[in-house]
């Protein structure tokens, strides 16, 4: 991915610029793909170009108000990679399909995501500050308390789909 990422910044002028990828295994089994995106537009010649490699398909991520602003189209691209890193890659009923230890996403160099730590009381007292933090209630809500055998410490996941 190292290699198609530099012919990629190659191809759209040499300058770094911000991405995120995530693998996901084919659904027949037979290998990887992956999923990405950059904040402006490629033109998919270019994409074809650096890749090299076969198959490329190109979606746009719309349906944003005019005016969004890059924190809306941020959450989108999120919102979608999110479902790829949320999949498992651990194991199948063929055994495990990805070695253990490896990133379930990756970004470019220098665009590090930077941590925000949330603290509270109580774990209302935190969702409410990660709700303040991203403008609002998240779309999606799990907690351990729902789940009948849950071995594990209390856990929670949140969501927000932009």
């Amino acid at each position: 991915m190292g290699v198609f990422f530099r012919r990629l910044r190659a191809e759209t002028g040499g300058k770094p610029f911000p991405y995120v990828w995530v693998p996901e295994w084919h659904k027949s089994g037979h290998g990887l793909h992956l999923h990405f995106a950059v904040g402006d537009f490629i033109a998919r010649g270019k994409i074809d170009r650096a890749w090299g490699h076969g198959f490329v398909h190109i979606k746009l991520l719309g349906d944003l108000p005019v005016g969004s602003g890059s924190f809306a189209q941020s959450r989108k691209a999120a919102g979608y990679l999110s479902k790829y890193v949320g999949k498992s890659f651990d194991d199948d009923a063929a055994g495990v399909r990805r070695p253990r230890g490896l990133h379930r996403f990756d970004v470019a160099q220098g665009y590090t995501p930077r941590k925000v730590l949330l603290q509270g009381a109580s774990r209302d007292e935190v969702l409410e500050a990660a709700a303040g933090a991203m403008g609002g209630p998240p779309d999606v809500f799990w907690s351990s308390d729902e789940a009948v055998d849950w071995q594990g410490p209390p856990a929670v996941w949140v969501q927000w789909r932009g």
